[in-house]
């Protein structure tokens, strides 16, 4: 757990329960949200940093913020339907690792 390792550096007597009760402590309090990804597991934010999106490389598993939303993705809904929230997760290779893999495969300009 990335936690804990930066934990043990400031506090080195501090344990994996410690690292959890205050995780769930400052998640109550609002002022830490998960960032659930799936098949990873769940990593933690600050919750002030608003609305935003995230990137996971597939190759060294790295985590990174994206700034920007898309406008007008509350239209891609079927009509009638109301949007209450969406998250969106690219996957790829990061800049440091896309010159070590592969190039990706051209697909069809359609998604499925």
């Amino acid at each position: 757990m990335e936690i804990l390792g930066l934990a043990v550096q400031e506090v080195p007597s501090i344990g994996i329960a410690t690292v959890y009760r205050s995780l769930k402590s400052l998640t109550n309090d609002g002022q830490v949200v998960s960032v659930e990804i799936p098949g990873e597991p769940p990593r933690y934010e600050r919750a002030d940093k608003g609305h935003h999106h995230h990137f996971l490389c597939r190759t060294c598993g790295g985590v990174f913020e994206l700034e920007k939303c898309l406008d007008g993705i509350k239209k891609l809904a079927p009509p009638r339907f109301r949007v209450e929230d969406h998250e969106i997760i690219l996957y790829g290779a990061c800049e440091g690792c896309a010159p070590k893999s592969q190039p990706a495969r051209r697909r069809s300009a359609h998604c499925h």
